[in-house]
């Protein structure tokens, strides 16, 4: 059995619904598979992060260690901050990050899990990556980088390329990210938890919608807005209920309250409704949104949808990568009215291979556990992670 320190590295804590999936995803699988290793999670906000995992993983930490040199060293060149970034971890010296730094150099691995923040819209955080290989340097520590989306590739880090050196398993979750860093092509981290999400909730048909007003083009999010009350009234019309979904609290409010002249209050559900209680899917919705775990998910649950881009070089290679496993679902750039797809995609029957190919390469990194050697401890966790797929009815407008 592997013991050592596991030590994940995310964007968790915010909370921004599809980081927080990720990694409760790798906390369950970690929880079956190392229920007795000490994993550590390091993310920007280590105190809401700790109240949405809870019990996740029975010997879970959280901290911010890396974040917070990223972040502090935000504002300098990349090439300098990393530079800080390699002389903190490897000299010591202060006590403002020594006893976290001698904590990460216990790790055995190092795991920048899955999610759309190494790229040049947040190019400071390519310091996560400068930290995670110096602590490579002294101590060996396997370096790990699963589900990444790296596009727009990062441009101003030149001394940081290959980006990766260094690390012994790296996939990208697109195939533009893996040509342009020279990686795997892989799935992101989201389908190691997917099957479980769409079994959790009983889900009403319907029309489902977010549109979210950050990391957006100009103008952009007024003609999306546009876009989903055309949606909007045409389901009405139709007799067919619309709901709004959150995925990022405030960010993703602001289109809604343009929209709730359509759709009332008791048919938002807010973040802290679908963490709790499970994202309403189903094969018999439509879905008009912005947020790309959204169009995972509820493509992977058979629905039909439309999935708006809200940032060119970002979002749309997201998206794309999802229309080229099988959603079927139309992507729109622009402000042309996008038309719902008539057909279901091929991703919902494609699902299980999928789940089976990011199982394995989690299998690959953890490797399971001898036969015969599942400890009373772990058989428990298992059987709960087996049973944790409850149905819960929906509550509308649950806050």
């Amino acid at each position: 059995m592997q013991s050592g320190l596991i030590y994940l590295i995310g964007p968790s804590g915010n909370p921004n619904f599809g980081d927080e999936f990720i990694a409760a995803a790798w906390l369950r699988y970690l929880a079956v598979e190392r229920p007795d290793a000490e994993v550590w999670l390091d993310c920007p906000q280590p105190g809401l992060a700790q109240v949405l995992f809870d019990g996740l993983h029975p010997r879970l930490r959280v901290t911010n260690t890396l974040w917070r040199l990223v972040h502090e060293n935000a504002d300098v060149p990349i090439e300098t901050a990393a530079e800080t970034i390699r002389t903190r971890v490897t000299e010591l010296g202060s006590p403002s990050y020594d006893l976290g730094i001698l904590k990460m150099r216990e790790a055995e691995s190092l795991h920048l899990i899955g999610g759309g923040f190494i790229n040049e819209n947040w190019s400071h955080h390519v310091g996560l990556v400068a930290g995670m290989r110096a602590v490579h340097h002294l101590t060996g520590a396997r370096l790990i980088a699963t589900g990444q989306g790296l596009m727009p590739a990062v441009t101003s880090a030149p001394a940081e390329m290959p980006l990766f050196q260094g690390f012994s398993h790296v996939t990208s979750r697109d195939e533009a990210g893996a040509e342009a860093y020279g990686v795997s092509r892989g799935l992101d981290d989201a389908f190691l938890g997917v099957s479980e999400e769409i079994a959790r909730t009983e889900a009403p048909s319907g029309l489902f919608v977010c549109i979210q007003s950050d990391t957006a083009d100009p103008e952009r999010f007024e003609t999306a807005v546009a876009s989903a009350r055309k949606a909007v009234e045409r389901a009405r019309r139709q007799g067919i209920e619309a709901y709004y979904v959150e995925a990022i609290p405030g960010a993703d409010r602001v289109a809604y309250d343009l929209l709730a002249d359509l759709i009332p209050e008791e048919r938002f559900l807010p973040f802290s409704h679908i963490w709790t209680h499970g994202v309403p899917l189903s094969r018999n919705q439509t879905w008009i949104t912005s947020r790309f775990h959204f169009h995972l998910l509820a493509a992977a649950a058979g629905a039909r949808g439309v999935a708006v881009s809200m940032k060119k070089g970002y979002y749309d290679v997201k998206h794309e990568s999802l229309a080229a496993l099988g959603s079927g679902w139309t992507l729109t750039t622009d402000s042309e009215e996008p038309e719902m797809p008539q057909y279901r995609g091929t991703l919902r029957d494609e699902l299980p291979a999928l789940v089976e190919q990011k199982r394995a390469e989690a299998a690959r990194i953890y490797p399971p556990l001898a036969a015969g050697s599942l400890t009373a401890g772990a058989a428990k966790l298992f059987g709960k992670a087996l049973a944790a797929p409850l149905r819960n009815k929906i509550r509308p407008g649950a806050r």
